[in-house]
Order: structure tokens, then sequence, then C-alpha cells
């Protein structure tokens, strides 16, 4: 005969005292603060004391959690059922989908990585598309080319390998689980995705950018008056491309000329203060009357789940897509970041505030002892580099 009754049960929730109430046989009504109770099954397994959860008080009432619990130990002792074991198998069996696998290899890896939101970033505008609803042992091999041949198309050899490692990496996991029995993507190389990368040297100097710059504002139907902003910022502010295309109106004091770029936004993973020249702030306002209302700098234009700001893609496809034409010599946006370094060496920018100029992580002794800020001295610095560009943006 058990210990607890239903008049016990009811006088222990009232009280809503937290504990654990034996029933007898391993069976435990457990009490949390506020007075939610569950019950429990505790058994022994492999010389190992396990508690598992039948069920809540409600859903089972006390003669219903003890059949339950009858059940249970006998197929314990009859068939050395393991019943936590059992139910962490269960919640594998609901990886059902590649978005299934690539959350738990998320959740798995997000302990490890510094910033998590850069495989997720990967993984939903290139992999998901085209494998995120398919059953993971379903893929194969020219789905994997698939995807690879999709990036590489529209000319983004470093993002095709990042795809590569990534889906190597989600399949890895998937046979971990023994989801899969081999990885659809191991026999692919970066030869087949983007080839062998290079470190890139880019710079557009001075002459160049004033003809680049004429030839995308002649083209307002192609490249559109944000994406000609965007480009002059990130010329003029050295800022990192979704530092800026995912900043907030909140972030900025145009009155004073400073914007306070966030810790979770900044690669360094520290707030930083970045002043804003004259030029600078004179192209936020006109930015913040087309974003009507908005709360980004740089709204999405399309009806999009994936982000509500300016996609990732968005400034590079359309430099694509004018280089293409032959208009101009192919570049990135980073080339532009790497442009405003050579910029603030040429106004005489001595190398650790240019390197601050850039929100670069200062390593070594310097980087552990010298906390200040060279607000002052960045400031400076900008001005002259937005003074030269902005003869050229106009």
């Amino acid at each position: 005969m058990g210990q607890l009754s239903d008049k016990s049960i009811r006088a222990i929730i009232k009280s809503s005292e937290s504990g654990r109430y034996a029933d007898g046989d391993g069976l435990y009504l457990c009490v949390r603060p506020g007075g939610k109770a569950y019950w429990a099954l505790r058994y022994t397994m492999n010389r190992k004391r396990k508690l598992f959860t039948i069920g809540v008080y409600g859903h089972f009432s006390l003669s219903q959690a003890r059949v339950e619990a009858g059940l249970l130990r006998a197929k314990i002792a009859k068939d050395g059922f393991d019943p936590v074991a059992e139910r962490h198998r269960d919640q594998l069996r609901t990886i059902r989908t590649t978005d299934d696998l690539f959350e738990d290899w998320h959740k798995e890896q997000s302990r490890h990585l510094k910033h998590p939101k850069i495989p997720r970033r990967k993984y939903e505008r290139d992999v998901q598309p085209l494998l995120g609803s398919l059953r993971p042992e379903a893929i194969t091999p020219r789905d994997v080319r698939a995807v690879i041949h999709r990036i590489t198309t529209s000319k983004r050899p470093t993002v095709a390998n990042d795809a590569l490692a990534l889906m190597k990496q989600l399949f890895n996991h998937g046979m971990k689980l023994d989801l899969l029995n081999s990885n659809p993507a191991i026999a692919f190389t970066v030869k087949d995705a983007g080839g062998v990368e290079r470190s890139r040297d880019r710079i557009l100097e001075l002459e160049e950018l004033n003809s680049t710059f004429q030839i995308l504002h002649e083209r307002p139907d192609q490249f559109t008056r944000e994406n000609y902003l965007a480009c002059a910022l990130l010329l003029t502010l050295g800022v990192r491309k979704m530092e800026l295309l995912a900043a907030r109106w909140t972030e900025f004091d145009l009155e004073q000329g400073l914007w306070f770029l966030p810790a979770e936004r900044s690669k360094t993973e520290e707030t930083i203060t970045i002043p804003l020249a004259a030029p600078i702030i004179s192209w936020l306002v006109e930015l913040e009357v087309r974003s009507c209302g908005s709360a980004f700098v740089f709204p999405r234009r399309r009806t999009s789940k994936r982000y509500p700001h300016m996609s990732p893609d968005t400034l590079n496809a359309a430099l694509n897509k004018l280089a293409a034409q032959k208009l101009f010599k192919h570049f990135t946006v980073h080339d532009l970041r790497r442009s405003f370094r050579s910029l603030l060496a040429s106004v005489g920018t001595a190398p650790h505030i240019a390197e601050r100029c850039l929100n670069h992580k200062i390593n070594g002794v310097e980087g552990v002892y010298d906390r200040h800020d060279y607000l002052q001295e960045r400031s400076d610095a900008m001005e002259k580099v937005a003074a030269l560009i902005a003869h050229i943006v106009g």
C-alpha cells in the first residue's frame, strides 16, 4: 500500500513546499516551488540511480501513476529496459529533416563557437533553401552538388567553400547520431566548390574610386541610392558589412556625431564608439528619411522572414551585376574596408590608430594594457578620410 493519498497530495500541493514525497517502490511525487507537481520513478540501471519523469500530476492521478510505475518496474526487471535512455532515443527520432539536424548540431556547437550566428546565417542562406525540408538519409551527393552549383553560378567562390565545409560537418553529425550511413558531401573538395582561396589584396585608389562611384551614381535603376550610400559609409567608416547593414537608429546620436556599435554585433564582441564626420552625418540624415520610420538604417526591401534589414547578399550581388557588364573592375564590399585602411595611411594615420579605426582586436601586451579608445585621434583621422571621399561621393 502506498504512503500517499489523494488527501495528503492536495495538502502537499496547497502548502507549496518543494520536495520529493515517496509513495513506495520508487514512485515519488515531486513538487516544485509554487506547487507544480509531477510523478517520477527512481530505479537502478547498471549500478546507477536514475529518475524518470512519468507525467504531471493532474494528467496522471495517484492510481494512474501507480499503474504506470508498476508497468515500468516490470519492464526494467524483465527486459533491462532503461526508460531514461529510451526517452533520449525518442528525442533523437524527432530529427526528421535537415533543418532538425542543423538545429541539433548548432545547439551542440554553440558552446564552442565564438560567433554561433555565422554558421546559422550560412545555413539559412545557402543550404536550407534546397536541403532544409529533406530527410537527411535521403540526401545524395547530387543534392550537395546542386547547393554548390547554385552558389558558384552566382560567383561567390568563398561562400561555396564555406557551404561545403558546413555540409560536411552537418552530415558527419548525422552519422554520429546513426541517422546516416555515409556523408554525401565527403567526396567533394574545394576544387568542386570555390577553388583554393588566395588572400585578397584588392584596394581601390582614389582615381578608381572616383570613376567607380560616378558609374554607380549614373545607374540608380541598377544600383539604388541606398546601395550607393551604404558603399560610401563602408568606405568612410571602415566597419564590417553586417555591422552597418544591421544597424538600428537607436545606436546613433547624430547631434553628437557618434555611433555606439553594440558588442553583440561587433566582431570583437566589445562595444565601440565610432565618430561620425560631417559628410557621414549628412548621408545618415538622408537615409533616415528614406527608411520611412523603420528601426533599421537599411530596412529590408522585400517581405522576408530571414532578415528585418538589408540582406547580406544585396550589395555584392548588385556590384557583381555591374562588374559583369565590364563597367568597372570587379571588387567586393570587403575591398572597401581594405581601401579605407589604405586611405588612413595616405592621410598620415599612425598604425595603432588605424587598427582601432578598423575595430581590430589588438593582440599581445598592448591589447591587454592599452584600453584607451583613442576617440579623438580616430575622429581626426576619419574626418580626413571622409573629406577625401565626400568629393567623390558628392
